[in-house]
């Protein structure tokens, strides 16, 4: 237990880790955020978490526990509630008798450990841990499966038809069990929920990194009260289930605004709901986090330091295009442009951009919403997708007179851009004349930095022939081995790889002549493009992701 209740300021500045004029600044800081002082201390530069560990652990003698490869039992775990353990940072990992010990990110914050105290009727312990593992030991210990199994054993399924009671009050399990699916899945930054009813159960899987994994499976009994719960939520109609839904929720969780998108589907088991969640916290709007080479960043930012023309940005469906779109606006968006963007649906809010919902029911499609944009006095136009052939001729003549026009197509690589509007029915000195340049990209998931590990792939295998190593020297990747911050899949959040084509007068000159899709590719890249390939061996070389990410998103023919 500790001894004298020194302040973490006080032990930094007497450990020569930190000055008192900086002291004050964050003090200064932290009143303004109401972040914790440690966390302060370290967004502003003044001291790295290693500082804060080395000076607790030898100045104080409170032990460093290191979380990475620890699985907090629930029932330790449960010695608090959940909300204790998360306002402070804290957990408890061992419990003897009456003594509780309990890793924390600052174990000189007493009001904490009188609090723990308290709750549990224990003497506390503090050992000091890593922020980020407490964070995920908290995520992982009082996850959704428990509160699941607890609420679910309350539900009674009708004996008639196996449907259970639709119950309102907050304090109803089904309230519960939804409020913690979606509660989870922030928390775990999942892009998606997936309620999907099967044969005889109920199960719920959460998008994390592009790919799903399952979360909870329910009884089938309670499929009914759960899909009724979501759509009260998202003022849907409770009784139509034989056609589909859209809906919207908004909630406020750990202090932010999030925004759901509600959809549902008929299917021959029963109505199943997607959740899409909007978190516009975590959305990158700074560009150097988007995963660009400097090599790339440096060509796309030359096209738009352009004051007109087009620029596109084209691969699959959740590619990332809206969040480079996004990054790049707010980059360019300053008091002396005129910034308007046409969107279905406008995803996040953004300051000092003009933003437009399409509304079909109202008549407000891309064309016409983006020939009144063009009356509005516009510097830089976003139109969120080009579908048709009469929104490219707008955008195409709002490039060619004074615009810099942004917008989105679906192709598998930059080149397949130019063929894609020719083929719309947009004449090719037109298309030669208004594009400046196209980035392709897809996103790969990044390897976990608390298990990555080099390896050699063998001679002949799937990797070893993917990066064409003919030289026939040894090749050393990484992958990550799995651990319990990144739930033992081996990755741990996304990154881009892209390819940045530029159009020069010598593709211009291609574009008007009609060459095939791969001529214009081998022009660009002699002209200094970097495929999305090769963007990809060289981060996958870098230890940033594997090359089976790369296999499974890049373009064949790239």
């Amino acid at each position: 237990m500790l001894n004298s209740r020194k302040h973490l300021g006080d032990l930094l500045i007497e450990a020569n880790y930190l000055r008192q004029e900086q002291l004050e600044q964050a003090v200064s800081v932290q009143k303004k955020t109401g972040e914790r002082l440690e966390k302060v201390l370290i967004n502003l530069g003044y001291i790295t978490e290693a500082n804060m560990i080395e000076v607790l652990e030898f100045q104080l003698g409170v032990p460093y526990v290191n979380m990475v490869a620890m699985d907090v039992p629930h029932e330790i775990a449960a010695t608090i509630p959940v909300s204790l353990a998360e306002r402070y940072q804290v957990i408890p990992i061992k419990k003897e008798g009456r003594k509780l010990t309990l890793a924390m990110a600052d174990p000189t914050n007493f009001f904490a450990i009188d609090d723990v105290r308290m709750a549990s009727g224990c003497e506390v312990e503090p050992v000091i841990a890593a922020e980020r593992e407490i964070i995920r030991a908290i995520n992982q210990s009082y996850g959704v499966q428990d509160l699941v199994e607890k609420a679910v054993n309350k539900l009674k399924a009708d004996e008639s038809g196996g449907i259970a009671e639709v119950q309102l009050p907050d304090e109803a399990p089904i309230v519960s069990i939804v409020n913690s699916i979606i509660s989870q899945a922030i928390k775990e930054r999942a892009s998606d929920i997936h309620v999907e009813p099967q044969e005889k159960s109920l199960r719920v899987r959460f998008r994390v990194d592009g790919v799903l994994r399952e979360v909870v499976t329910f009884p089938r009994h309670t499929h009914a009260a759960i899909i009724s719960r979501i759509k009260i939520m998202s003022e849907l109609d409770i009784a139509e289930k034989r056609l589909p839904q859209d809906g919207r929720i908004k909630i406020l969780e750990f202090g932010r605004e999030i925004d759901l998108r509600v959809s549902t589907l008929p299917t021959i088991t029963g109505e199943k709901i997607v959740l899409r969640i909007l978190d516009k916290n975590s959305i990158i709007c700074d560009i150097k986090g988007l995963g660009f080479t400097s090599h790339n960043l440096t060509r796309y930012r030359k096209l738009y330091s352009q004051s007109y023309g087009m620029i596109l940005v084209t691969g699959p469906t959740g590619s990332g295009k809206t969040t480079t779109l996004y990054s790049t606006l707010t980059e360019i968006s300053t008091p002396s442009k005129n910034v308007i963007t046409v969107e279905e649906p406008v995803e996040y809010r953004l300051d000092g951009v003009n933003q437009v919902q399409i509304n079909h029911k109202a008549g407000l499609n891309f064309a016409n919403g983006l020939r009144s944009i063009l009356r509005q006095d516009p510097n830089v136009v976003m139109v969120g997708e080009i579908r048709d052939a009469e929104t490219a001729d707008i955008a195409i003549r709002a490039a060619l007179t004074g615009h810099l026009v942004f917008s989105t197509l679906h192709t598998n690589d930059a080149p397949g851009a130019i063929t894609r509007l020719i083929d719309m029915g947009i004449e090719p000195f037109l298309v030669a004349s208004s594009v400046l340049g196209i980035v392709a990209q897809r996103l790969v998931r990044v390897i976990c930095p608390e298990c990555k590990q080099q390896y050699v792939p063998e001679v002949g295998s799937p990797e070893w022939q993917f990066l064409g190593n003919d030289s026939g020297r040894e090749i050393v990747l990484f992958r990550g081995a799995g651990c319990s911050c990144c739930s033992h899949t081996g990755y741990l959040g996304r990154m881009a790889i892209q390819e940045v084509m530029s159009v020069s007068s010598a593709v211009r000159e291609a574009i008007n002549r009609q060459v095939s899709n791969d001529m214009l590719a081998t022009l660009a890249a002699k002209e200094g493009m970097i495929s999305m390939r090769e963007d990809g061996i060289a981060k996958a070389y870098n230890g940033l992701t594997t090359v089976s990410e790369v296999m499974r998103v890049a373009y064949a023919g790239t």
